[in-house]
């Protein structure tokens, strides 16, 4: 047994801020006022839905998570938001037609109406695509800044919320490498004085947030927290961050298969996947500049999981190819196709399709409420830094300088669940399974 960690009850509020208030974010806050009121499961959520194994296979000790770690209470949460559109999560849930009206949006309409937006820090260069209006009345990024951290202590104040814990929604903004900028937290804050482009509306929110010791949790592919800097303010500081980009659809069917091509020593000489989406995201994504941020969030899982350096022969020369169409009559119903290319037993081909007909924030929103809910968990727990252990819900994990990260889904799920016990002080599961065969005395 490890030693004993201290975890702070989870008493009170709980105040979840999301950037943006689009189709996720409006289908997270809908779905969970609606299981609060037992109008709807939350399927599709680890920490609502999951049991989680403890001792021996033959002890039959399988809780549900929510009732094996303190997390905080669904009863508890209480939403703000920030979005570029004035639209209050009624309005925001309803243009999204990701959820019925009649039966899942009206049922609940007095609390989505008590949801509206903050002004958001944007510049539309960015997110060309983006058009929204309710924006911050300010270019400076400085005071960008000062007004995210303010709206942050006004809503604590406003809502008398106990913690925080906020969550990035929002679309994708064009592709910025790490550089100078982001080194230490002295080069940033002369960034954000000089008004650099190398500052984006990301930063800023992550930034505020930790300078107010509030929890980040990164669901799109911007650098967003994934900075020099900010990781070892975070780790200072002891505030808990993870990311990057909700791992939804075509990339969570990557993080299955792939695991398996390479379990079995299979060959592989080409991907290709192909999606079509027609939401707000799909929209921000037809710019090539903001595509490019996904799309390098994408095409890292193949060869993090393969390993190509390592087996030549069978990965050595792979061809991977990923497109994203923007497709308005399809809305927030995401299609992917992906055409795999493997080679078996003495070289020869075969071929495995995909065709993955999902609901982009139906399977985001799930993600969302587990990622807020563990991430104050690590905070009520004292990890402050990277949770390379919420790294199962990412595309593209966050992980600790000189790491690779770990993309196959099931190591990230016994990673995650190992980390829980490790938490309740419940010994580690490795699978070894020896004790039921060896002969004891």
């Amino acid at each position: 047994m490890s030693e004993t960690r201290t975890i702070a009850p989870a008493e009170g509020k709980l105040g979840v801020l999301t950037v943006g208030l689009g189709a996720v974010a409006s289908t997270l806050i809908a779905g969970v006022e609606l299981a609060k009121r037992g109008q709807g499961l939350p399927i599709g959520s680890m920490t609502q839905m999951g049991t989680i194994r403890l001792g021996k296979r033959t002890d039959g000790r399988s809780p549900l998570i929510k009732d094996f770690v303190p997390l905080a209470k669904l009863d508890d949460i209480v939403w703000g938001a920030w979005d570029v559109f004035p639209d209050d999560a009624y309005v925001a849930a309803s243009r999204a037609g990701v959820l019925e009206q009649g039966k899942h949006i009206e049922a609940i309409a007095d609390v989505l109406r008590d949801v509206r937006p903050m002004k958001a820090a944007f510049e539309r260069k960015y997110a060309r695509n983006l058009t929204g209006e309710h924006v911050m009345a300010t270019t400076s990024k400085r005071e960008m800044l000062n007004g995210i951290r303010a709206d942050i202590n006004r809503f604590r104040d406003e809502k008398k919320v106990d913690r925080l814990v906020m969550i990035w929604c929002a679309s994708t903004e064009i592709f910025i490498e790490p550089g100078p900028d982001h080194q230490t937290i002295e080069s940033f804050e002369k960034a954000i004085d000089a008004n650099s482009d190398q500052v984006a509306p990301s930063m800023l929110y992550a930034y505020a947030a930790l300078l107010e010791g509030v929890p980040f949790a990164n669901g799109s592919p911007n650098l967003a927290v994934d900075m020099p800097c900010l990781r070892e303010y975070a780790t200072q500081h002891n505030i808990p961050i993870s990311g990057k980009d909700f791992k939804t659809g075509q990339t969570l069917m990557k993080t299955v298969l792939a695991p398996m091509v390479k379990a079995r020593q299979l060959g592989l000489t080409g991907w290709y996947s192909t999606n079509i989406l027609g939401n707000r995201d799909g929209e921000v994504l037809d710019a090539p500049e903001n595509f490019k941020t996904k799309e390098e969030s994408k095409l890292g899982v193949l060869e993090d999981i393969l390993e190509p350096s390592k087996n030549p022969d069978l990965y050595g020369d792979v061809f991977h190819k990923v497109q994203i169409n923007y497709y308005p009559p399809r809305g927030d119903n995401k299609e992917g196709w992906d055409n795999i290319d493997i080679t078996g037993w003495m070289g020869y081909p075969m071929q495995i399709k995909v065709n993955f007909l999902c609901r982009d924030s139906i399977l985001a929103a799930p993600l969302a409420l587990d990622l807020v809910l563990y991430s104050d968990l690590a905070a009520r727990a004292g990890l402050g830094g990277i949770q390379e252990w919420l790294s199962f819900y990412y595309k593209s994990p966050q992980v600790a300088p000189g790491l690779y990260p770990e993309h196959d889904l099931f190591i990230q799920l016994a990673k995650l669940k190992n980390t829980l016990r490790w938490l309740m002080n419940e010994d580690q599961i490795t699978h070894l399974g020896r004790e039921y065969y060896d002969e004891t005395d």
